[in-house]
């Protein structure tokens, strides 16, 4: 039986009032048995092997909860394009965007989209994260949709990390279908599914609902067979314009509707009555230079959990610091650093389905994150500096990072 005890920790622990001062964390099998003020530590967790954490903040492991993290090529020109001006649905109609990422991850082997994906979710590791969520999307057809999302579980053997995938063949109509996304949700995205759930590689599965991909009609057509599959659902939704893909993925009950830059207050009614996590994504709001702001105010008045995630994917957000997320969330779109912090612990792991995880509580997976810092407020407050002292994951100290 695995067990320690950490001592010396300030514990983020919101539902104890903020931070504990001189805290404790007990743990078992990779799980929390107990946590609080080291004074009221029970007898029989005292004689555990333990760890001085020095006085340094703990929080729960970090959670990215929306990335693109398994694909192959780059799109570096298009970030040039878009600084002479061209715009994301210019870019894509020229063959670029999605379908550029598509031609190259379709070309590359499990191997080799495992190699490319292992500096990106080290380089996530090395910030805290301890869980990650990986989409599909960048083959538009079966084999290489699969092969995406075998790469993506081969990484759980990797590193010492959960990773959570996620069905996205709805992601673009491929060339071969163009013109015809009906026939390709029916040939290829929703068969597709059916195979990669029996192979156990679906954990979840989501769309992009917009103009340039699919409508909220069509999105229902794969929420219906995620549903007859008893797999959650959750969506891109309102990142470009107002397609109605959030009040879609609210009547579903869908774990999460992602990027909502162009969602309503009826909107965040749709969601809060759900239960619905709204996904913050803002490396893409920075890289597409977009001005129209998620509706974070009403998120906030109908009660909305907001989650925050890097989005990393070649194109829109080629970004793999969630400390970066946490710091763009508050100088773009205004949120706290208490409510950034939530949006990569608690909220995220509600956006995953995850019950298990985003707090330090008993019960809880001893996932956790040891920081330089005293306030927790500093994670989000300072940009290009990383204070992780060391990661703890399943209840194991880390090793330096």
């Amino acid at each position: 039986m695995a067990e320690a005890l950490f001592r010396k920790g300030r514990l983020a622990m919101p539902q104890a009032g903020g931070v504990v001062e001189d805290g404790a964390i007990a743990v078992q099998d990779g799980r929390i048995l107990w946590a609080g003020p080291a004074a009221d530590l029970p007898a029989e967790h005292a004689a555990l092997p333990a760890h001085d954490l020095g006085g340094r903040l703990v929080t729960p492991g970090l959670i990215d909860c929306h990335t693109h993290l398994v694909h192959a090529g780059d799109r570096a020109r298009e970030f040039a394009m878009r600084l002479e001006g061209a715009s994301y649905q210019q870019i894509a109609q020229a063959g670029g965007g999605i379908l550029s990422t598509v031609r190259a991850t379709r070309a590359a082997d499990e191997a080799s989209l495992i190699a490319g994906a292992l500096p990106r979710l080290d380089a996530l590791l090395a910030e805290g994260v301890t869980t990650v969520e990986i989409k599909s999307g960048y083959g538009l057809e079966p084999d290489t949709e699969l092969r995406m999302l075998r790469a993506a579980r081969a990484l759980a053997s990797l590193r010492p990390v959960r990773i959570v995938t996620t069905w996205l063949a709805a992601h673009a109509c491929p060339p071969e279908y163009q013109g015809r996304p009906d026939a390709y949700l029916d040939e290829v995205a929703i068969p597709a599914l059916h195979h990669a759930h029996a192979e156990g590689l679906v954990d979840a599965v989501d769309g992009f609902c917009e103009g340039i991909a699919f409508s909220a009609s069509q999105m229902a057509r794969v929420f219906d067979a995620a549903r007859a599959l008893g797999l959650p659902v959750k969506l891109h939704a309102e990142q470009l314009t107002h397609q109605g893909g959030t009040a879609l993925v609210a009547g579903y009950g869908g774990l999460s509707a992602d990027h909502v830059e162009y969602a309503t207050e009826d909107d965040a009614r749709a969601l809060a009555a759900s239960g619905t996590v709204a996904v913050l994504l803002p490396g893409a709001f920075y890289t597409l230079r977009e001005t129209q702001m998620p509706p974070v105010d009403a998120f906030r008045r109908h009660g909305v959990p907001m989650a925050l995630a890097t989005d990393c994917n070649p194109g829109t957000s080629p970004m793999t610091s969630i400390l970066m997320a946490m710091n763009m969330g508050c100088t773009l779109f205004r949120l706290t650093p208490a409510e950034a912090l939530a949006g990569v612990t608690c909220h995220a792991a509600t956006a995953l389905g995850l019950t298990d995880q985003g707090r330090i509580a008993p019960g809880m997976r001893a996932d956790l994150a040891v920081w330089d810092a005293r306030d927790p407020a500093e994670l989000a407050w300072r940009i290009g500096f990383n204070p992780l002292h060391r990661r703890i994951f399943g209840g194991i100290l880390q090793g330096e990072t």
